[in-house]
């Protein structure tokens, strides 16, 4: 069984997609603290003035500790309407938009109050028309307790019956490799190529929400994320 866990984010790039590509199952973290500026509620795409954030505004104000799965969404600006609007914008003219657009019309018409719903709503889709399933758990199922990421990803990967972990690269930075051995799991890092492919407005640019390679190549876009990709490397011994 090989898990990988990350954060569930918005609009998430392709990295994201890769790991679920490599893993058997891929545990949604909705229960670590929050993280204000980072992808948790935001993403980029690109538009014909270049790269542009598309943001959820949330809650923030007196609720530093809160996780992911408490964070709610701040309706009083219409925020759906200048994401679609954007999207629209910027991928009207890409091969493979109009066969998203209802999904993406419906999302950002609904009136949604739970980040974590929002963001695994998209999850499941991209996950699905890249061809990818919905190999996902929801961290907050497995009641997990540890605190500190060795302990909370080496919990779930117990929880889950993990035989090894993908890791993001960043982990060779934190994770301590001991425990995860004691307990029969290898740990692997992902080790991510960035493809190259037909995008719209001028040099390609990498990092945009994977809606980007959606849009622009449609049913071509696993395999170009396959083809771009490197197998994750094991953890020395």
């Amino acid at each position: 069984m090989f898990v990988t866990i990350h954060q569930p984010e918005h609009l998430p790039w392709l990295g994201f997609f890769d790991k679920l590509r490599q893993a058997d199952l891929f545990v949604l973290l909705d229960t670590c603290q929050f993280a204000k500026d980072d992808f948790q509620n935001r993403n980029r795409i690109k538009t014909a003035q270049g790269p542009t954030w598309l943001t959820v505004p949330v809650y923030k104000a007196g609720r530093s500790e809160q996780a992911i799965i408490e964070t709610q969404i701040c309706n009083d600006r219409d925020w759906g309407r200048r994401s679609l609007a954007l999207i629209t914008q910027s991928y009207a003219r890409s091969p493979f938009f109009a066969t998203h657009r209802p999904f993406f019309t419906e999302l950002y018409t609904q009136r949604w109050t739970s980040l974590v719903d929002l963001n695994i709503t998209i999850i499941s889709y991209l996950a699905e028309q890249f061809g990818l399933g919905n190999r996902f758990v929801r961290a907050s199922a497995l009641g997990i307790a540890e605190r500190g990421p060795t302990q909370v990803n080496l919990a779930i990967c117990r929880a889950v019956g993990a035989t090894a972990y993908l890791s993001g690269r960043a982990g060779r930075t934190y994770l301590d490799e001991t425990p995860f051995a004691e307990h029969g799991i290898s740990v692997r890092y992902q080790e991510f190529q960035h493809p190259v492919y037909p995008q719209l407005w001028g040099d390609f640019v990498p990092g945009m929400s994977a809606i980007d390679l959606l849009f622009n190549c449609g049913p071509e876009s696993l395999a170009i994320l396959t083809a771009a990709s490197t197998p994750a490397h094991e953890a020395a011994a």
